[in-house]
């Protein structure tokens, strides 16, 4: 893979990432189903293990969820620092008396002053 192609390809950690997500994202939607598992021990007797299945798929997948979460924030801050990236960081500075420009190639445009803006709220 040459340029364009080769940065776009899916690296190692990105790969993990997404795997992390699938498997959290099974992790809970396999909680309704730990329920209606854990109700059915629990009317046959087993009120324990059923607390004990339901319990452990929460806990399993607020895990599952969590990971995902933080490996995915890191990938996206590891993303937007490359430099590849073409993300620019504004501050206050850059918006402040900015001057519209006076030429317009368009035919039907209305230039306003600022005390003819309006504020939606």
């Amino acid at each position: 893979m040459t340029g364009w192609y080769a940065e776009r390809a899916l690296g190692r950690s990105a790969k993990a990432t997404i795997a992390v997500a699938l498997l959290a994202v099974l992790l809970v939607a396999a909680v309704p189903v730990a329920l209606l598992v854990a109700l059915i021990m629990m009317l046959l007797g087993h009120v324990v293990g059923g607390l004990a299945v339901f319990g452990g798929s929460v806990l399993v997948a607020a895990i599952a969820a969590a990971v995902a979460g933080v490996s995915g924030m890191r990938r996206l801050r590891k993303l937007l620092s490359s430099s590849s990236f073409g993300v620019v960081r504004l501050d206050g500075s850059q918006f402040a008396d900015v001057a519209e420009p006076q030429g317009s190639d368009y035919a039907h445009v209305v230039q306003l002053d600022r005390g003819e803006y309006t504020e939606v709220r």
